[in-house]
């Protein structure tokens, strides 16, 4: 199969597909890759995906490198599982996608090229985080029981911090509510250490579970309704999410 024909072949695909060449290099890039991506065809073809993602794992390891890990599964013939990769497109924003894979080689020219076909999994990955931020609202419940009885906050919480408290009931990652508020990362960390001087906690969730019971924010809708008033009461909210 020639290169137009394989690049005519996924053209027309709903995931965005894009080919990599055996030296890394993108060499087809679709219609529903410049939708998904942002980038054009121009910008995407000759680049390496290193270059253009800066593609990250689930633990925030760099995985988009000059020496790809999954080029070279694809190359030794092993079977390649779809994954999960946050990436970086045209607006500058962060997405999360799921990519598959399917290896192609020549068999009369020995030239191999790598398909990647991809498609957004940022509700997913809220989903996921969400959850994961109400189970941990429960433990800390459950394991403060008398949260209670903690003094109101020492100093008056600003809306810029209660922005930020909303920001992690609703599952939102440190770095997605910095890019939201327009601050930096450290600027974040800052409001955090005074958040947590201000309510008398020592955690970023500590200081969310607080302010909900304190109705400073709201509860995200797994956990709205009325206050908790004790651990037995967020044990069923928990049990019905």
């Amino acid at each position: 199969m020639l290169d137009r024909d394989l690049f005519e072949l996924f053209e027309h695909t709903a995931d965005a597909a894009f080919i990599v060449s055996d030296s890394g290099e993108i060499c087809s890039w679709n219609a529903s890759a410049e939708r998904l991506f942002g980038f054009v065809r121009a910008e995407a073809i000759g680049t390496t995906c290193s270059e253009l993602f800066e593609g990250r794992d689930a633990l925030g390891t760099l995985v988009s490198t000059e020496n790809c890990h999954f080029r070279d599964c694809a190359w030794a013939g092993t079977l390649t599982p779809d994954f999960d990769l946050e990436v970086t497109v045209r607006s500058g924003r962060r997405m999360w996608v799921n990519v598959s894979t399917i290896t192609y080689e020549d068999a009369k020219t020995g030239r191999r090229r790598i398909v990647h076909l991809a498609r957004t999994v940022d509700g997913r990955k809220r989903t996921e985080a969400l959850v994961h931020g109400v189970l941990e609202m429960s433990r800390q419940l459950v394991a403060t029981s008398d949260e209670g009885q903690r003094p109101a906050p020492v100093a008056p919480v600003s809306e810029q911090e209660l922005r930020i408290l909303s920001g992690f009931a609703e599952g939102r990652r440190a770095g997605e509510i910095a890019r939201a508020l327009k601050i930096t990362p450290q600027t974040l960390r800052n409001h955090l250490h005074r958040i947590n001087q201000k309510l008398g906690t020592h955690t970023r969730m500590e200081a969310v579970l607080h302010a909900i019971r304190r109705n400073l924010i709201s509860a995200p809708p797994v956990l709205a309704g009325p206050p908790i008033a004790d651990a037995s009461g967020m044990a069923s909210a928990a049990t019905v999410a």
